[in-house]
């Protein structure tokens, strides 16, 4: 195919032209459409007809085995048309000056995202969406100004992690089934101790007790921009993750905070993925991250690992939208009983 004349292989493209004019859904038309034009050097549009008789031709049930043979041949030609396009942009950007390592991150991701080596998620709230927020998946360090002062401080809080790890019977599944809600079991995780969490502030109240045997973990946290919703936020936590254990992918509630995480406890295997970026917990390394991007957990080592969990305004809010946001959950709570409060 690839050395006959252009004048045949013009003849069939106008063959395929003709039974697709009846059928624009014929896939042995496409696929010999997009043969003659590879062969006549146009593979990128040679490219679109075959991706569309891919498409068209679905799973392949039904279909003759010779039909299906030459799918999997198209399916290997737009692989190898991918890659020669994917080098060649590769070369045209670095002869530009662009670096994956140093240059733009967002322009990189673009490409993946364009290539297909990446999927795009989406801030998802489950109830309240705040629009023009950026949409990100783990915060840029450089927006986090009082994120080292709370790594400097890791020792002091695992030692007082430490003491509270001696009485585990204070640990209490992270997700309990409640009388006055309607429990919706998500992936087997309602009452399941796999995922335990020990409070030192819960709904927007300090459980004294626990708060007070922790005053360096408070002391840590003083200069936090932390989310401050009366009857709901902050959330100060522990939360433990047992070895083997697994939290499946979910959405958070509102995207007008951040989930921080400072690993204490971060046995390798014990890895966090935020739609496409996974990170594995190291000890003493925080990050901030939206939690209403699809987000899992994974502990693939035989060995529980427990970090600090707390939650902050997102810096891209004005201290007068902090307030309307905080008093219009107030409204929202005073009407009827308190809503549940939201998720980390």
């Amino acid at each position: 195919m690839g050395n006959e004349p252009a004048s045949i292989l013009q003849q069939r493209i106008a063959e395929a032209e003709r039974r697709l004019a009846v059928d624009p859904r014929d896939i042995p038309a496409l696929i010999a459409k997009g043969d003659a034009l590879l062969g006549l050097g146009d593979g990128r549009t040679a490219t679109t007809f075959y991706n569309l008789a891919l498409r068209t031709a679905g799973d392949g049930r039904g279909l003759a085995p010779q039909l299906v043979a030459q799918l999997r041949r198209v399916h290997a030609a737009t692989q190898e048309q991918k890659r020669r396009f994917e080098d060649h942009l590769t070369d045209s950007l670095t002869a530009a000056g662009f670096d994956p390592v140093t240059s733009s991150e967002r322009f990189a991701q673009s490409l993946d995202l364009m290539a297909g080596r990446k999927q795009l998620y989406l801030s998802q709230p489950l109830f309240y969406l705040f629009p023009g927020l950026p949409q990100v998946q783990y915060q840029p360090r450089e927006t986090l100004p009082w994120m080292a002062g709370v790594e400097a401080a890791t020792n002091d809080i695992r030692a007082e992690l430490q003491a509270l790890l001696t009485e585990p019977e204070r640990f209490r599944p992270y997700v309990e089934s409640r009388q006055d809600r309607a429990n919706s079991d998500t992936a087997g995780m309602i009452d399941n101790p796999d995922w335990s969490a020990l409070f030192l502030w819960k709904d927007g109240v300090e459980q004294e007790e626990v708060a007070r045997r922790c005053p360096r973990t408070m002391e840590a946290l003083a200069s936090v921009p932390l989310c401050r919703v009366p009857g709901r936020t902050p959330s100060i936590l522990f939360s433990k993750l047992g070895g083997g254990a697994r939290i499946p992918p979910h959405h958070g509630l509102i995207n007008v905070r951040l989930i921080c995480h400072l690993p204490l406890i971060a046995p390798p295997g014990s890895r966090f993925r935020v739609g496409n970026d996974v990170r594995e917990w190291r000890e003493g390394q925080g990050w901030a991250f939206d939690d209403t991007v699809e987000h899992e957990a994974r502990n693939d080592s035989g060995l529980d690992r427990t970090i600090l969990i707390f939650d902050v305004w997102k810096p891209e809010l004005t201290a007068e939208e902090r307030d309307l946001v905080s008093s219009m959950f107030e409204s929202i709570d005073s009407y009827g009983k308190a809503a549940p409060a939201w998720g980390v």
